[in-house]
C-alpha cells in the first residue's frame, strides 16, 4: 500500500522530536564520563550499586541509542521501526521520571529519605532540570511521540535501499561513537563545568570574610569618652600627649564594615589529615600559579597515569620552580594515606568530604578525567588537561 504524503504539521512534530533527541544525545556525548557518572547515580539510587563497573559503557551506549534514534527520524530512516523505538524510549522514561518527581516530592515535603537523583541528566550539563520539570517535559514528548507513532505510515522512508538505510543509520551511530571516544580520551570538546577556562574559582568557591574595624573605647576621670580606631591610637599622643595617662581603656567594639560573602558554590574544601582547610591558601587571586590534580575516587585513578613519565616530570618541574602541585580527592584520609604509600606520591593530597549520594560533587565534576589536571593562575582557570595530555 502506498504511503500518504507527510503533512506539514506531522513533519514539524517529527523534526521537533528528532531535534530534541539529537540535542539530548549530543549534550551527553561531549562528556561520556559525566554520562557514566549519571548512570552510576541511578544505580546507587535504586540500590543497584553492583552495576557500577558497567556505568560508563551503559552511559555511552545510551547516548548512541538516543542520538541514532534522532538521526534516523530526522532523515526518515526505517520510520516505522524508528517510531517504535521512540515509543519504547519515551514510555520507559515517562514512568522513570514520574517516580523521580514523586520521590523528590516525598523527600522534600514529608521527610522520606529515598536517595532520589535530583537531576535526571537528560541534557547532560547543558540544561539542568528539576525532576518535576523533567517529568512534564517527558509528558509533552510522549504526546508528540504518540502522534508520530500513530501517523508513522504517513511518513515515507528515505529513498534508499534497505541496506542503504541501515548503512546510513550506522553513520549516525558512528558519529556518536567517534565523538565519545575522542572526548573520553581527551576532555569534552565543549566544557560545561564550573571549572571552565577563564572562570575565577576564588569568586565561586572561597568565602569572603567580613571586614571588621576594631574600635577602642577610652574614658577619663571627667567622664569624657573617646572612641579610637587602630590608626587613631597610633597618632593620638600627637594631639593629646598624656592621653594614656589621662584616659583608661573601657572596651573594644568591633564594627562590621562589610558582611561576609558566602561562595556561589558551597561544599568545596581542601582538608588535610588534621581537618585544616587549605582552600584559601591555594585558591587565591594573589597566588601566581597552582597545579591541582583532581582524583575524585582514588580506587579508580588510572594506574597508567600515575606511572607515566609526563606526570613525574610535571611534579619535578613544579618542585624545581617552587610552584604548588597538590592533589584533591573525595576519598577519605585513610585511603589517601594508603594511596600515597602504595604509589610513592611526593605531593600533598587534600580531602573534600561529600555525601556519596547527595554530593555536592564539586571535585568529581571539575574535570572528566581521573586523574585530571587544572592549572590556576591568580585563582583563575588557565588550563585543563586529561591525564593522557599531561
Amino acid at each position: 500500500m502506498k504511503k500518504q504524503k507527510e503533512s506539514t504539521w506531522l513533519m514539524i512534530a517529527r523534526l521537533l522530536l528528532a531535534g530534541v533527541f539529537i540535542f539530548s544525545g549530543l549534550s551527553k556525548m561531549i562528556d561520556p564520563v559525566a554520562s557514566g557518572i549519571q548512570m552510576d547515580d541511578y544505580f546507587i539510587s535504586f540500590g543497584m550499586g553492583f552495576l557500577h563497573p558497567f556505568s560508563l559503557t551503559l552511559g555511552i551506549l545510551m547516548n548512541i541509542a538516543e542520538f541514532t534514534l534522532g538521526f534516523m527520524l530526522l532523515f526518515r530512516i526505517r520510520v516505522s521501526l524508528t517510531a517504535l523505538g521512540f515509543l519504547f524510549f519515551m514510555v520507559f522514561f515517562f514512568f522513570l521520571t514520574a517516580w523521580l518527581a514523586v520521590a523528590e516530592h516525598l523527600e522534600v515535603n514529608y521527610g522520606y529519605n529515598l536517595n532520589v537523583v535530583k537531576d535526571c541528566g537528560c541534557f547532560g550539563k547543558a540544561i539542568a532540570m528539576s525532576n518535576l520539570g523533567t517529568f512534564l517535559k517527558n509528558v509533552a514528548l510522549l504526546m508528540i511521540t504518540l502522534i508520530v507513532f500513530g501517523k508513522r505510515k504517513s511518513i515515507p522512508d528515505i529513498r534508499l535501499t534497505l541496506l542503504g538505510q541501515w548503512l546510513f543509520a550506522c553513520v549516525g551511530s558512528g558519529i556518536a561513537l567517534f565523538i565519545q571516544i575522542y572526548c573520553l580520551r581527551n576532555l569534552p570538546i565543549i566544557d560545561l563545568t564550573e571549572w571552565k577556562k577563564g572562570k575565577d574559582m576564588v569568586e565561586l568557591l572561597v568565602e569572603k570574610p567580613a571586614k571588621i574595624e576594631m574600635l577602642f573605647l577610652y574614658k577619663n576621670e571627667k567622664g569624657i569618652e573617646k572612641l579610637l580606631s587602630m590608626e587613631e591610637m597610633e597618632t593620638i599622643t600627637e594631639s593629646i600627649p598624656k592621653f594614656y595617662e589621662e584616659y583608661y581603656f573601657i572596651d573594644r567594639i568591633d564594627s562590621i564594615i562589610t558582611e561576609a560573602v558566602k561562595p556561589k558554590i558551597t561544599g568545596f574544601s581542601m582538608l588535610d589529615n588534621q581537618g585544616r582547610d587549605f582552600t584559601s591558601i591555594y585558591l587565591d587571586n594573589n597566588k601566581e600559579t597552582v597545579y591541582l590534580l583532581f582524583m575524585h575516587d582514588l580506587d579508580e585513578v588510572s594506574k597508567e597515569a600515575l606511572q607515566s613519565e609526563n606526570l613525574s616530570q610535571l611534579v619535578v618541574y613544579c618542585t624545581n620552580n617552587e610552584i604548588n602541585f597538590v592533589g584533591i580527592t573525595n576519598s577519605p584520609p585513610e585511603d589517601i594515606k594508603d594511596f600515597i604509600e602504595k604509589n610513592e606520591i611526593n605531593f600533598p593530597i587534600y580531602y573534600n568530604p561529600i555525601d556519596p549520594v547527595k554530593g555536592p560533587f564539586v571535585v568529581r565534576d571539575a574535570v572528566s578525567s581521573n586523574p585530571g589536571l587544572i592549572i590556576l593562575k591568580n585563582g583563575v582557570v588557565a588550563e585543563k588537561r586529561a591525564w593522557r595530555n599531561f
